[in-house]
């Protein structure tokens, strides 16, 4: 049977097409929970259809316009993807934790012209709006979609001139929809993703990336996955390409659930959820998989059914696994990818069984060599960055051909700043970063980002970032600040200002006051100087 289903991935021309195939086979299948509520296929595509009329009719979306989806783990969640790439809008996929500085810069570099915003964000957008292109706003809220209301944040009073998107799904389910031709080469996702220097860029992926990458991981898995019959537990956020490809759109292809937990960091609720679920597989980061261990009622939880556990985003610890083994059965098996590529370029296959520290092999049709400084191969065993070629990597950033000219080879491989070796059995493992980036629970954090706020609190004169090793999230982020003469700033003053203008996984944990930053002969920041 699963073989149907991924005929209908090959056969399908863009992500909406494939979704549909799924709401056409699987029908009153549910395909994702939350909460008190679920989402049948066909209710899906019921919803979706209407939003997308909606969408068109009264929004003037159309093929190529940006939408920004801005919204944790909920019902409508996905069904406004569906209904975004019906219209052959682009998707950017937004972090509703973002503050308002974060978001002014994604949505003026993406140009979105609508938003699907969560109740909860709008005080972010508010304070933004009149700075933005954004002229058509809907507000989604937590029950949306579902059987039963649920408790939502309020939308503020003075937060005016939106639609609420169960009213626009009302509206457009009388409403007529003319047909969007979209082709695999469309693009269909601007995923944001920080830089070394300068700000976020938008990592363009088409419809073919994300199609091939879903190919790509059922030639690698298709032993573990029975169509109509996987559970799959989604506590990585949607608007994350790991959970976005891998749990919803992969798991959806085949007519599995995904059992949506919008708040991860609510362990009652998360081990609630979850317990009783018959759940086959699951992905998650170390922090994640560490902190679900440690609730009372682990033990409680039924692994009858559990086929697979995936670790990515960041090292996954021997100790951890080993203990999620002992719980389970199974080991945490891990797997390597980006934004850029769709995301997946590695993965350890599902039949292993025991836990190894690799990423195990490259996908199918994906090429990946290890290149020194020089940008030779390097002999096995040897350390080398890791660079990608295979249909799921994208084309480039979004308006920006530097970065993009920089991001690649000569002969066309993403170099993906993350040094790697082969060991003899030809598995990848990664073993150091290239670039700059401190992994903080499995989310990237890129210290320009870290040092442009930081340097505008008052009293800091300049300051550099490195990450350092933490026990909980694997690596925290540490400030080292040099203060403006006669300054009596505190290393309080400086997190409390951090954490009006960063998401919380961002925010300096450590702060050290120097008397100087350590630099190149041409002004280069030497973090490796801080890291000693």
């Amino acid at each position: 049977m699963t073989e149907q289903a991924i005929e209908r991935v090959k056969a399908a021309n863009s992500i909406w097409e494939m979704l549909n195939g799924a709401v056409e086979a699987y029908g009153d299948t549910i395909a994702f929970e939350n909460f008190h509520n679920s989402l049948s296929f066909a209710d899906m595509g019921r919803y979706s259809d209407a939003l997308a009329a909606y969408m068109q009719n009264e929004m003037g979306i159309g093929k190529g316009s940006k939408v920004a989806l801005m919204s944790p783990n909920a019902l409508a969640h996905p069904v406004s993807t569906m209904a975004i790439h019906k219209c052959g809008a682009v998707q950017v996929s937004v972090n509703p934790l973002y503050t308002p500085d974060e978001l002014e810069h994604q949505l003026n570099d993406s140009g979105a012209e609508a938003i699907i915003i969560f109740s909860g964000s709008t005080p972010a957008f508010s304070a933004v709006r009149d700075k933005v292109p954004v002229k058509q706003v809907l507000v989604l809220q937590l029950g949306d979609c579902g059987q039963n209301p649920l408790p939502t944040p309020p939308i503020p009073d003075d937060f005016t001139d939106y639609t609420l998107l169960a009213e626009a799904m009302e509206k457009g389910a009388g409403m007529d929809f003319s047909p969007v031709e979209v082709s695999r080469d469309d693009l269909a996702f601007l995923q944001y993703t920080g830089g070394t220097t300068g700000p976020s860029k938008g990592a363009m992926l088409t419809h073919d990336n994300i199609l091939s990458n879903i190919e790509q991981i059922y030639d690698m898995a298709h032993d573990v996955m029975e169509e109509g019959k996987e559970v799959m537990i989604t506590a990585l956020p949607l608007y994350h390409i790991f959970a976005l490809t891998v749990n919803f759109l992969l798991y959806a292809a085949f007519g599995g659930k995904n059992i949506l937990i919008t708040n991860p960091r609510d362990m009652d609720s998360f081990i609630k959820a979850i317990k009783n679920s018959g759940f086959t597989r699951i992905n998650g980061v170390n922090t994640l998989y560490a902190g679900m261990m440690l609730h009372p009622e682990f033990g409680e939880v039924d692994f009858s059914r559990l086929k697979w556990a995936v670790g990515g985003g960041t090292a996954t610890m021997k100790a951890v696994s080993d203990k999620w083994e002992s719980f389970t059965g199974k080991p945490i098996l891990e797997g390597y990818g980006l934004s850029e590529t769709s995301p997946v370029l590695a993965m350890c296959p599902p039949h292993w069984t025991e836990f190894t520290g690799t990423i195990g092999y490259a996908v199918p049709d994906t090429e990946i060599k290890l290149l020194d400084d020089d940008g030779n191969e390097v002999p096995d065993g040897e350390r080398g960055e890791l660079c990608a070629r295979g249909p799921q990597v994208m084309p480039g950033y979004y308006n920006r051909p530097d970065a993009t000219r920089d991001a690649f080879t000569e002969d066309g491989f993403f170099r993906t700043g993350d040094i790697a070796i082969k060991d003899e059995q030809g598995r990848l493992k990664i073993v150091d970063r290239k670039k700059d980036m401190v992994i903080v629970s499995g989310f990237n954090v890129y210290p320009n980002d870290i040092e442009q706020v930081a340097t505008r609190c008052p009293g800091v004169q300049e300051c550099a970032c490195v990450g350092v090793p933490d026990e909980k999230t694997g690596e925290a982020v540490k400030l080292f600040v040099v203060k403006e003469k006669g300054s009596d700033v505190t290393p309080e003053d400086i997190i409390a200002f951090c954490r009006e203008h960063l998401t919380a996984y961002k925010v300096p944990k450590q702060i050290e006051f120097i008397d100087e930053v350590p630099k190149s002969a041409v002004g280069k920041v030497l973090r490796r100087e801080l890291r000693k």
